[in-house]
């Protein structure tokens, strides 16, 4: 067997909208697949014996023992191994089900197709399954503890942490999209201008001022002491003269600490000997130049979380420990500890495997220890230094304890060092009773606080902690989303991306766009190129400044990687026509329509997939939809038109030559179709196509007014600045060139019929065919250019992806052959070459109509031409 390739799919994809996150890999069986399960000798018992916990996986048969069932009667190995990939996730602590395996129209190739929770685990999952399938195949030992423990391990490296998790969830609950912005824990919760960020529990509401202040403990120390908050008599040292100074003054026990650790890095308590002293001191200067001594406050550890300066839970904290029995070694008593089901690998449940480091050998050492001494009976033998859930220790909530006056001091600390989430800990007794009486004190304030001893105590009521937080940025009611129209079809996509976002523009929306050929925040060009995947999409959606996106979403992006976002407001098919089929496993035009409905299928309830009536195969997505739908047609008395309005919906139609909106069967006229520069007084009959969904969902937004779609409509010129590639005239002394992408039939037709309506005596077809697309497809391209022109130029683009340039001139010439074979045919390697040929041999009065390979490149060199023209003219 052999993997193909591997995909991670990051949005609402082919396979699932509901399950964005999966792994796609090719897989070739080769040999394997003249083998199903039930023709390998022993497979099944010894799969069962490596992975007895597979029998919970239900399978098609929907019962337990399903798919064992299925792997007995015989099944491909490419389903195995989607199931042995779903099954290692959830033996390492990530428990996901989803799965799909289909074949890619290719003999023994299949896409096996699982859910993941961390996609670099996905991918692990997806290699380590096809090795343990081929161990079995042949009955060769497999350890499968190495892979669960390399699980774990990525699981832990990439996942976010317990507390920022917590938060996206809460988010995400309430429908606010969130966007990871790096492989650690900075987060987007919302998109645009209404996006708020969040770093573990530091928010964007978060001022700079106050974390400094808090990471600076000396700092925090003063501003408290001097609000007559009780706090630690200490000092700041640098030097081991100053430590013995400080000694000296405030007598054992004592506390050393970094002035600016966190997480208890570097910190030493319950110092009782000037050797403890000195080796506590090494350890902090080791996280910080400046050192705490601070006198040590007995009682119990608690910490206390306060969120838009309002009181909200608190917990006590319990360093890992373990109690003795009178018989077992410290040893065996922290193996049996760490046997509790409670524990596990870094913050996959609810408390953490316990640990023997270097901190817990020096406590030990510290009573006269070792881990082979076996304590008394009952005794409680401490093992880390402080009380930190990741290194062992528990949590018990007590939230329904503290005392009101405990309550009003920590909200009054959050307001004096200006955290809005902040975690303050408190050493006392109890806090039953107010701390400023039981001699309690107050020994740090936290910037970005843990939030899993509150949301997973070891005992005690779970607490929502993460639900202030997500209530503070985004205050009931809001979701931090702004209106998002997705747009995907074959053809004529990109020129309705451009006139919708001018449309928005002109109703003084900040847009951010994608299109084939860049990424615009408020026309400005960002980025260049094919730009109609997802890390394009959330660029705009990542943009500060935005508050409307026109998203262009083409077949590439959406078959690499998902779409980037879960939800959208308006989604519009424009068409679907042959082009990439037999590319990326889509191998009909009825399966690229299936690839296409994605982006209706995510918009919102109460949204608009936005239809063209016209084309059967987008017509038929309505019947898969959960949202509103509205139409979009040519002919105004199309039956699926009438119908539609008879039921009272929202279409926009061409009728008497005026673009019209229909409310049921009101209608709204527009503007007069000669009036909009786009159709080029009319003539461009696929530019008024690509009008009626851009100004149909427009419409469907209530601030957008037909003013504003009019005045829009007015506006967009074309032209090579503002639709590049898209019927772009350059007017030469002796001659024409008319500049366009069209690079399918269904393209090259629509330009066509346009080119047919202009008034040139003779009219040159410059085409060449795309090396990946099927053979019927570039001949049709010979075929349609025979029909309209009166001479064919044929060149070759600068990638052939795949085929020779001899075998596209080939099927090109084949195509023409068949319909005019007395036609002239000139043949030129390359398009430049074809567009000096045209300007240095020019017939006078012709139209040279170019289907452009490098839209930029053509451009730029038919500006030169220009230039050069004109240049000499002027001479």
């Amino acid at each position: 067997m052999k993997i193909v390739e591997i995909k991670v799919l990051r949005g609402p994809n082919l396979w699932s909208i509901r399950r964005p996150k999966l792994i796609q890999m090719k897989l070739d069986l080769e040999e394997m697949e003249q083998q199903p399960t039930n023709t390998i000798d022993g497979f099944k018992d010894r799969l069962q014996q490596l992975m007895p916990s597979m029998y919970e996986h239900r399978c098609s048969e929907g019962v337990p023992g399903g798919f064992f069932m299925r792997v007995d009667e015989g099944t491909w190995m490419g389903h195995v191994i989607e199931h042995i990939a779903l099954e290692l996730q959830t033996l390492a602590g990530m428990d996901t089900g989803f799965g799909r395996t289909r074949g890619t129209g290719k003999d023994g190739e299949y896409f096996v197709v699982f859910s993941y929770l961390e996609e670099d685990a996905g991918v692990y999952a997806a290699k380590a399954a096809v090795a343990i399938a081929q161990a079995l195949t042949n009955n060769v030992p497999y350890s499968l503890e190495n892979d669960i423990q390399e699980l774990r391990e990525i699981r832990e490296a990439t996942r976010l942490g317990p507390s920022t998790g917590s938060i996206v969830e809460e988010a995400a609950k309430r429908g606010i999209p969130f966007i990871r912005l790096n492989k650690h824990s900075l987060v987007q919760l919302g998109y645009g201008v209404h996006q708020k960020r969040i770093r573990a529990t530091i928010a964007s509401t978060t001022g700079n001022i106050a974390v400094d202040i808090a990471c600076d403990k000396e700092e925090t120390k003063n501003l408290l002491e001097a609000a007559e908050i009780p706090v630690p008599r200490g000092t700041v040292v640098r030097t081991l003269a100053g430590l013995e100074e400080a000694v000296s003054k405030f007598g054992y026990p004592l506390v050393i600490k970094p002035i600016d650790g966190n997480h208890g890095k570097g910190n030493t308590t319950n110092i009782t000997t000037w050797a403890q002293a000195e080796t506590a001191f090494e350890a902090a200067k080791a996280h910080s130049r400046s050192v705490i001594v601070e006198r040590f406050i007995t009682g119990f550890d608690f910490r206390i979380l306060v969120i838009n300066y309002k009181f909200i839970c608190a917990a006590l904290r319990t360093p890992a420990s373990v109690v003795g029995t009178g018989e077992h070694t410290i040893q065996w008593l922290i193996d049996e500890t760490n046997k509790d089901p409670r524990r596990g690998y870094g913050h996959e449940k609810v408390l953490t495997q316990i640990t023997v480091d270097q901190f817990t050998h020096k406590m030990l050492a510290d009573l006269g220890y070792t881990l082979d001494t076996v304590p008394a009976k009952g005794e409680l033998v401490l093992l880390k230094p402080t009380a930190n859930l990741s290194t062992g220790g528990t949590s018990t909530d007590v939230t329904d304890e503290v005392h009101p006056a405990n309550i009003f001091m920590c909200e009054r600390i959050a307001k004096i060092i200006g955290l809005d989430i902040c975690g303050i800990d408190i050493m006392a007794s109890d806090l039953q009773t107010p701390v400023s009486e039981n001699g309690g004190a107050i020994l740090e304030v936290n910037a970005a606080p843990g939030f899993r001893m509150h949301v997973e105590p070891a005992v005690g009521l779970p607490r929502n902690v993460a639900e202030p937080v997500v209530d503070m940025l985004f205050p009931r009611g809001s979701n931090g989303r702004i209106p998002i129209i997705a747009i995907t079809g074959t053809n004529g996509k990109t020129t309705t991306t451009r006139l919708t976002a001018h449309i928005a523009k002109s109703a003084r929306k900040n847009v951010g766009y994608t299109t084939s050929d860049g990424v615009y925040i408020q026309n400005q060009l960002m980025m260049k190129g094919d730009c109609t995947g997802p890390l394009s999409s959330q660029f705009v959606l990542k943009d500060p400044t935005v508050d409307f996106a026109v998203l262009e979403c083409a077949r590439g992006g959406m078959l690499k990687s998902g779409l980037a976002f879960q939800h959208c407001d308006v989604g519009v098919v424009t068409n679907v026509a042959s082009d990439h089929i037999g590319l990326g496993g889509i191998n009909s035009v009825a399966e690229m329509a299936k690839v296409k409905a994605i982006v209706p299928e995510t918009v919102f309830p109460h949204g608009f997939a936005v239809l063209n009536a016209d084309d059967d195969l987008v017509y038929d997505m309505r019947s898969n939809l959960s949202c509103k739908v509205a139409l979009f047609s040519m002919d105004e008395h199309n039956p699926r038109i009438k119908s539609h309005a008879a039921a009272g919906g929202m279409s926009c139609v061409f009728e008497h030559g005026f673009v019209t909106i229909m409310k049921g069967n009101w209608k709204v006229r527009v503007m007069h179709v000669k009036d909009i520069p786009l159709t080029y007084g009319g003539k461009a009959t696929h530019n008024i196509a690509n009008c009626l969904p851009a100004v149909l969902s427009t419409y469907l937004f209530r601030d957008i007014t037909i003013e504003d779609i009019r005045m829009g409509l007015q506006t967009f010129v074309p032209g090579s600045s503002l639709t590049p590639g898209r019927l772009n005239f350059f007017h030469f002394k002796q001659f024409t060139v008319l500049a366009d992408f069209a690079h399918n039939p269904h393209g090259l037709q629509l330009l066509c019929d346009f080119v047919s309506k202009l008034d040139y005596k003779f009219k040159v077809g410059v085409i060449s065919g795309t090396g990946d697309r099927r053979d019927e497809d570039i001949r049709a391209l010979g075929e349609i250019s025979a029909r309209y022109f009166d001479e064919i130029i044929i060149r070759c683009d600068k990638n052939l992806r795949g085929r020779t340039a001899d075998d596209i001139i080939g099927l090109l010439q084949s195509g023409i052959n068949s319909v005019r074979p007395s036609i002239k045919v000139t043949t030129i390697p390359n398009e430049d070459q074809a567009l000096e040929y045209i300007y240095n041999n020019p017939i006078s009065g012709a139209l040279y109509t170019i289907m452009c390979d490098v839209v930029a490149g053509a451009i730029s060199k038919l500006q030169d031409f220009k230039a050069r023209e004109d240049a000499a003219n002027y001479d």
